[in-house]
């Protein structure tokens, strides 16, 4: 059989080096553990990328493939941490990064009808490799939270304008790894309210009023997580951002914290 010609392995004279390079927007199965020690199998989304030398033209792009398929019929949180590192033995590359998103849920009770209902959080890791040197692991989780007006109720006489928000919570662990609901929770209890996928009329009311009770601008519910976070004493680094889908305005007002904390 004729040997097939390796273009990727041809050399490149432009001396250009690529920070990253690989696939995009593949699917696999997942499986996650939650704070109940129960699993739940959902489908997570990944781009899988290494450094390429300036000399090399091209990178092998099957082998991602194949690191990603050496789990057979699916990912769990070990197997996708040491996914980088099995990129690097298969590539002449110095950095590898993996990125996995997938929808987490969690069932939810209603705070006073006690009715239950699935929530959806956007759960995302981030690993960095760096060959023979320790890596990174960044965990986002997108939270829906409900905010207030404090402005808005200090001024009106017969209520204020609320909204849903979306907070987008990033951290880097300084020891062992705290639950994803842990994390939820942590930036639930720093909004107006909680969101909540199911309500009926008494719960209607009590999400109102709680909200009415809690006014919080983007500003306020991003020192609030900042300040819970520093409070855990498990991370590393942090960020933190809000952003509110505004009922009264055509724009959305927006709130960043980002910290390194040992």
């Amino acid at each position: 059989m004729k040997e097939l010609k390796d273009t990727q392995n041809e050399r490149d004279t432009r001396q250009i080096s690529i920070d990253r390079v690989g696939v995009r927007d593949v699917r696999y199965p997942i499986i996650v553990s939650d704070k109940e020690n129960r699993t739940q199998s959902t489908v997570a989304t990944l781009a899988l990328m290494v450094d390429l030398p300036e000399e090399y033209k091209g990178t092998h792009m099957s082998r991602f493939v194949e690191a990603l398929h050496e789990h057979r019929r699916y990912l769990d949180v070990h197997s996708a941490v040491r996914l980088p590192s099995s990129l690097l033995r298969k590539l002449p590359a110095q950095r590898a990064r993996v990125e996995i998103e997938f929808p987490f849920f969690r069932l939810k009770k209603a705070p006073v009808s006690g009715m239950e209902g699935m929530m959806d959080y956007d759960v995302r890791f981030e690993i960095d490799s760096i060959r023979n040197q320790p890596g990174t692991f960044t965990l986002t989780i997108k939270v829906p939270v409900t905010t207030l007006c404090p402005c808005s109720k200090a001024m009106s006489d017969k209520g204020a304008h609320n909204q849903r928000g979306i907070v987008t919570y990033s951290v880097r662990f300084s020891g062992a790894a705290v639950w994803i609901e842990d994390l939820i929770d942590l930036v639930e209890e720093c909004a107006s309210c909680q969101v909540y996928s199911l309500l009926k009329r008494p719960d209607e009311k009590y999400v109102t009023d709680k909200a009415y009770d809690n006014p919080v601008f983007v500003e306020d519910l991003v020192r609030n997580v900042a300040l819970a976070t520093e409070r855990y004493n498990a991370f590393s680094w942090y960020r933190v951002e809000a952003e509110n889908f505004e009922s009264i305005h055509n724009h959305n007002a927006y709130a960043c914290i980002e910290r390194t904390i040992r």
